[in-house]
């Protein structure tokens, strides 16, 4: 997506978040699960519609919190349907909510999301694709992709000639650790 290096920097929502979040390695189980949720909000609409709605997004879903998002039931399904700050698609809010019940089944193997991802890497993005599949719902190629880029699982989120980037290679992302050549 070296793309966004060019359209983001300056942009009042892209920028802070191409500056601070994309691509830089996130370990913290809620900010996992919000930038998953975020991916999943975004299939088939702009990622610019996302960022514009996150923060009525985050107060909807009690801040992404997945344990708090994991006893949703039919009464919290219609307060979100019916919430027109947020993005109003049925699939999407049953498989977020869904998703913070599967990920209740990594914590006791693997400590949480984080562990999980940790330790399935590396992959290659199919192989990324097809865990993520068997693991969560409405996962998508673009999802997942644009999920582990975002975090540092995979590359491609700034260009070497981004000032970004040059602040994200100190933090030794999980791909930058294995090379880029493993995933050619």
């Amino acid at each position: 997506m070296s793309w966004y290096c060019d359209v983001a920097p300056g942009h009042p929502h892209h920028g802070p978040y191409h500056d601070r979040e994309y691509g830089f390695p996130l370990t913290d189980q809620r900010a996992l699960f919000e930038r998953l949720c975020l991916e999943i909000f975004q299939a088939g609409l702009s990622w610019l519609i996302v960022l514009k709605k996150r923060p009525a997004l985050a107060a909807a879903f009690d801040g992404f919190e997945p344990a708090t998002v994991a006893e949703y039931g039919p009464a919290e399904i219609e307060r979100l349907m019916n919430d027109a700050g947020i993005i109003r698609n049925r699939r999407k809010i049953e498989a977020v909510i869904e998703n913070a019940r599967r990920l209740r089944r990594l914590d006791p193997v693997h400590g949480g999301f984080a562990g999980w991802i940790e330790a399935n890497h590396p992959l290659a993005k199919d192989g990324w694709i097809r865990l993520f599949r068997k693991t969560f719902v409405f996962m998508g190629g673009e999802v997942v992709g644009e999920f582990l880029m975002s975090i540092g699982y995979l590359p491609g989120a700034h260009r070497q000639d981004c000032p970004v980037f040059d602040r994200i290679r100190p933090l030794d992302p999980p791909w930058l650790r294995v090379g880029e050549e493993f995933y050619r």
